[in-house]
């Protein structure tokens, strides 16, 4: 850094309005003469027009002084190439206009026309100025003008200047300075951290954003590299939080970040929890992220092949067992990973996982009086019923199955009574739910058929739904035990077998073709056969 900070608080000073006024004599004595007139004559001046108006003209005027800062920068580095302290004074003046740009933070309205003026290449150019400190303070600049507090509700400006940056190269520019800033120095860790920021900023204006800027940085790599850190840091916190974002709702990064051994690494940042709990809450939310991770890298088929190559099924029922802070969490990866992926679910079963999901599955979760998230254990009854069903999916034959299946023998069929103990519950709520919107109706408030489907799913019927699958695997086992047992519990609540079949049939109509159109016919033939045999 060729401008010290020392340097940029000593010009500061040195342009002040003289030395200060001694304003007290003794410890309680003012004495009037010692006021500096001139002083207060000059504050009072300024005192009304020190806050100026955010209009066209403002722009202008700011975005004028910049651009001339800037030549002067120029001019005076390419002249005093080998004497850094003749265009120290430029720099530092180049300082204070960036700051001064800030203020259009106030106005979003006016972006469009900061756009128009041309002077954003001029600032994002800046992120790749010798002299660090510059660069930073275009990122704190960014940082002010992508605020979520600035856009609020000016999403068309937004839009404009996101744009603009974008088309600008911003995304390999503020990449490119990161990569150059040490986190030891606290001025250039502010300055990581305000990178991170702009980024999470931009994807929430221009979703796109998540994308381009893996494609053309080596972002995912940096982020990489911070969460293997074995530490708890604040660093790691933040990139576990901005990998999460970027994986969010982007199968290209999930495939991506695959291909660079991503999944290994998240595994090894929740394997340091497997047997431990986090200590703070900051370090709670990491482990809450690098989780988010973990389950967006496995919607891609690869990675769930990754995932059982690299032992994560093993892991997950490791952690489980231990019952720490991540429980929760690796059940909601497990439900990922098996989810259409037979492979996983012939793993879960050969590493004994049936016993600890069928123990979640009896209501056997320990609860962590840190998690405070009011249906967490609702939650988790729910990812439980997920990942018996996907078991019964990926699981259609042979050993594997039987021991499956025999699960709900034993204990004379505690499974199976706790199995209609949910089919009940998620039926009074869907029941419940059904009415309100009915009468809703009544209100004359309308709501289409697919409007009134997603309210019921949100209000449990997916989760009643697996639970009538589950029992149309079990029905189709043909095993006389069991379905007796189903029969006399279906009797004992006044319904039948024609109950669950309406469930199956609804469940059937409404399979979507998100997987593709073969694999919603292969669904829906799987849910007809058990209507059948039902």
């Amino acid at each position: 850094m060729e401008v010290s900070n020392q340097t940029r608080k000593r010009k500061a000073i040195d342009v002040g309005h003289g030395s200060p006024p001694p304003a007290y004599r003794g410890s309680d004595s003012y004495e009037a003469s010692s006021v500096d007139l001139s002083l207060l004559e000059a504050l009072e001046k300024s005192s009304h027009h020190a806050v100026e108006a955010l209009d066209l003209k403002t722009l202008k005027k700011l975005v004028l002084s910049f651009e001339r800062r800037l030549r002067d920068n120029i001019a005076a580095r390419l002249k005093y190439v080998e004497n850094p302290e003749k265009f120290a004074d430029s720099e530092v003046d180049l300082h204070d206009d960036l700051q001064k740009l800030k203020v259009l933070a106030g106005a979003p309205e006016l972006y469009p026309d900061l756009v128009a003026s041309n002077s954003v290449p001029s600032i994002v150019n800046l992120l790749s100025h010798d002299n660090s400190d510059i660069a930073n303070d275009v990122v704190q600049l960014l940082q002010d003008l992508t605020d979520e507090d600035a856009l609020e509700d000016n999403d068309e400006p937004a839009r404009v200047l996101v744009d603009a940056l974008v088309e600008n190269n911003v995304l390999e520019l503020l990449v490119q300075n990161m990569n150059r800033l040490s986190e030891a120095d606290p001025d250039e860790a502010t300055a990581i951290y305000a990178t991170l920021t702009v980024i999470e900023n931009l994807v929430e204006v221009k979703p796109a954003v998540a994308e381009l800027v893996c494609e053309r940085t080596k972002l995912l790599r940096w982020l990489l590299t911070k969460i293997k850190v074995r530490e708890f840091e604040g660093i790691k916190q933040y990139a576990s939080e901005i990998l999460a974002i970027l994986l969010q709702n982007s199968s290209a990064n999930q495939k991506r970040l695959g291909q660079m051994n991503g999944v290994d690494a998240v595994l090894e940042g929740v394997a340091m929890y497997k047997s431990k709990d986090p200590k703070t809450p900051d370090e709670e939310e990491m482990l809450e992220n690098l989780f988010d991770c973990l389950c967006c890298l496995l919607m891609p088929l690869e990675n769930k092949e990754r995932f059982v190559n690299a032992e994560g099924v093993e892991l997950m029922i490791i952690i489980m067992k231990q019952k720490k802070y991540a429980y929760g969490s690796a059940i909601r990866a497990l439900d990922f990973a098996m989810t259409n992926y037979p492979p996983a679910c012939e793993r879960f079963v050969d590493v004994m996982g049936l016993k600890t999901a069928f123990a979640a599955f009896m209501g056997k979760i320990p609860l962590n009086k840190r998690i405070k998230r009011e249906r967490y254990k609702e939650e988790l009854e729910e990812r439980v019923i997920s990942l018996i069903a996907s078991l019964f999916a990926g699981i259609l034959r042979g050993s594997r199955r039987d021991r499956l299946l025999s699960k709900f023998v034993e204990n004379e069929f505690e499974k199976i009574d706790r199995l209609m103990e949910l089919y009940m519950r998620y039926s009074d709520r869907v029941r419940s739910e059904a009415e309100r919107l009915d009468q809703l109706e009544l209100d004359d408030l309308e709501l289409d058929e697919d409007e009134k489907y997603n309210r019921k799913l949100e209000s449990g019927l997916y989760s009643l739904q697996l639970v009538a699958v589950i029992l149309g695997h079990i029905w189709c086992s043909e095993h006389s035990g069991m379905r007796a047992r189903i029969e006399l519990l279906l009797k004992q609540q006044k319904l039948s077998k024609t109950d669950v079949k309406q469930i199956l049939q609804e469940y059937h109509d409404n399979i979507g073709d998100l997987d593709g159109p073969e694999e919603k016919e292969r669904g829906q033939a799987r849910i007809q056969l058990f209507i059948s045999a039902m």
